[in-house]
């Protein structure tokens, strides 16, 4: 019991010490080597599954063997309106080998239950972002791996044999995987303004736009977690730091509007057709006018 009055005193101070600065680290939801205590947990993150804590390197969520599951969850509900996450993460394997399926990064009310969607639950409410390593439809537009996120009401499914493809919010084509360099993600989130990711794969302390999008409202309580799982194709999927900062309002943005097109009535079209015959045959009319007259005088000057 004592320990979890010094859990919540500690989570106290540190949500006071947010408010009080504006930004701030949030201990509460960050997490580096060595990543656990002597008693092997952590104060403020639950592992689980197949998850490997390597205290020198990463969090490996699950390793290069077939139907494995494993995840990572805060503990305490993630506060405050206005908040960024820095992710370093690595995804590789052997050489050669076919991989996948990829990991999840979630901000849902529900935490630490297994399920389909990347080792997590299937219909979840809040914040799905899955870097999809592997294309099980074979149809899309786009080439794997990719980033994608999903916004979930509860009631809606995620379709694997889709890669989620009719439930996407925003996405983006990037090839993080295997990469000599460190790769990150940065969610940016402003409540019913934008929420927004960058991307760190092509060189280091390189961000790429990934998505923007505006308008998104998460549940009041969220969990921060990241879950990976294996089915046939396997691959490494590790976490190597996560650093959340509350940061302060940013000015409001309105959604970018989508370019309209007019469409031509049919009474337009009608008219428009009417008036070229009319000028079709006016034209007629003066050649034909030109023409007689023309013949007229040649005729008169034979004589």
């Amino acid at each position: 019991m004592r320990s979890i009055f010094v859990v919540l005193a500690s989570a106290i101070a540190a949500c006071t010490s947010v408010l009080a600065q504006g930004t701030a680290n949030m201990r509460t939801h960050s997490i580096s080597m060595p990543y656990i205590d002597d008693e092997l947990q952590n104060r403020w993150f639950d592992f689980a599954g197949n998850t490997i804590i390597n205290t020198n390197h990463q969090i490996r969520l699950t390793s290069t063997k077939q139907s494995q599951l494993g995840y990572l969850w805060s503990r305490l509900p993630l506060m405050g309106d206005h908040f960024q996450i820095e992710v370093e993460f690595k995804v590789d394997g052997n050489s050669g080998h076919l991989y996948g399926d990829g990991f999840a990064m979630w901000l849902t009310k529900q935490r630490m239950t297994e399920g389909p969607v990347f080792g997590s639950v299937d219909r979840f409410e809040g914040l799905g972002i899955f870097f999809d390593t592997y294309d099980n439809e074979r149809a899309h537009r786009h080439t794997f791996p990719y980033v994608m996120a999903m916004l979930g009401d509860g009631t809606q499914s995620y379709n694997n044999d889709k890669d989620g493809s009719d439930s996407e919010l925003a996405g983006c084509e990037a090839d993080f995987r295997a990469k000599g360099h460190p790769t990150r993600a940065r969610l940016t989130y402003h409540k019913k303004n934008y929420l927004q990711l960058d991307l760190m794969w092509r060189t280091e302390d390189e961000w790429d736009l990934c998505f923007k999008t505006h308008d998104v409202v998460l549940p009041e309580q969220i969990y921060l977690g990241f879950s990976a799982h294996t089915g046939e194709v396997t691959d490494n999927h590790d976490i190597i730091s996560v650093v959340t900062k509350s940061i302060p309002p940013a000015a409001v943005e309105a959604a970018p509007q989508a370019p309209k097109t007019v469409k031509k009535s049919s009474g337009s079209g009608v008219l428009s057709v009417l008036f070229k015959i009319i000028c079709a045959g006016g034209l007629v009319g003066v050649l034909f006018v030109g023409y007689r007259f023309y013949d007229q005088r040649n005729r008169m000057k034979r004589f």
